[in-house]
């Protein structure tokens, strides 16, 4: 019978003995892959020499500082183990969390130290910005493009265009949210001609009148996909690499904040429901900073 949950009963059980037992109930209670396991195992090995150094080697010895010891051990080293990467690290610190959680349920300890210490965050990753003058190459191989995500471009109707005198579009965002946004010199003429020359020829195709501004060419709407590749297709034309619809939606909010755009705007612009999405771009202007810093104060090369 197995004792009851809150039973401090750690010191007769070992680290090790508990870690045998948790990679045992992964193999035949959650069934987990064979190279999943070997990875758990190999850190919590990693853990247990950890423990051991710190004079820790029974589970109800272990305290929440030890676990966060193990944590920082991961990304620093040490003299018998290499740093790990994030990714790495936060797998190590799950298959830490998973081991006191299971010995807690089980009644081989009466806490839980690992509780409070989580996986470390991983970097933010930058969004991928091409330069205005690769953007000018691509519109130039494909036609105009906006801050508008692909699902909303692709799911404009006619009517939510108004290239008048104050020219802007009607985009619908997620969750249904609707907005105006401003459409440049340079999309207008083209979404004109478009209008005129190219969209007809497509809507003829179609069994049906399609409300869709951009049509395929059986008429249809045109798909994310479809987009896609008529950009893709435009991008190997323009010699541009990586190029897509996201990489173009983050460069208008990049080089937005780069010419002095306020955040808020940017926010609005691109249709973020909270200005901490938009603030990522932020970050990838500090490279500009850097270099107007680097040419412009007398002491940075000092």
């Amino acid at each position: 019978m197995a004792p009851a949950l809150g039973v401090t009963i750690a010191h007769v059980v070992s680290v090790s003995e508990a870690a045998r037992q948790y990679l045992q109930y992964l193999v035949v209670e959650r069934g987990l892959a064979a190279n999943t396991v070997e990875s758990y195992q190999r850190d919590l090995r990693r853990y247990s020499d950890v423990l051991a150094a710190r004079d820790k080697t029974e589970l109800g010895d272990v305290r929440t500082a030890d676990v966060a010891a193990f944590l920082a051990s991961l990304r620093t080293g040490d003299a018998d183990h290499q740093p790990l990467a994030v990714s790495s690290a936060g797998r190590a610190v799950i298959a830490v969390r998973g081991l006191h959680a299971f010995a807690l349920k089980q009644g081989l300890a009466g806490d839980d130290p690992a509780r409070e210490v989580t996986p470390p965050a991983p970097p933010r990753r930058l969004p991928k910005a091409i330069s205005v003058d690769e953007v000018e190459r691509l519109l130039d191989a494909a036609g105009a493009t906006t801050g508008a995500r692909i699902s909303e471009a692709v799911g404009l109707d006619v009517d939510d265009l108004d290239l008048g005198a104050d020219p802007a579009v009607l985009l619908s965002g997620k969750g249904g949210k609707q907005r105006f946004v401003p459409v440049g010199s340079y999309a207008v003429r083209a979404l004109q001609a478009y209008l005129v020359r190219g969209r007809p020829a497509l809507a003829a195709a179609g069994r049906r009148a399609a409300p869709a501004v951009f049509l395929n060419a059986r008429g249809g709407r045109l798909t994310r996909q479809g987009a896609g590749g008529v950009l893709g297709e435009a991008a190997v034309r323009s010699g541009l690499t990586g190029a897509s619809p996201h990489t173009l939606r983050h460069s208008f909010a990049t080089h937005l904040l780069d010419g002095g755009a306020d955040i808020r705007v940017v926010q609005e612009l691109l249709g973020h429901a909270s200005v901490t999405t938009t603030q990522v771009y932020t970050l990838v202007t500090v490279d500009k900073l850097r270099e107007v810093y680097a040419a412009s104060h007398p002491r940075a090369l000092g």
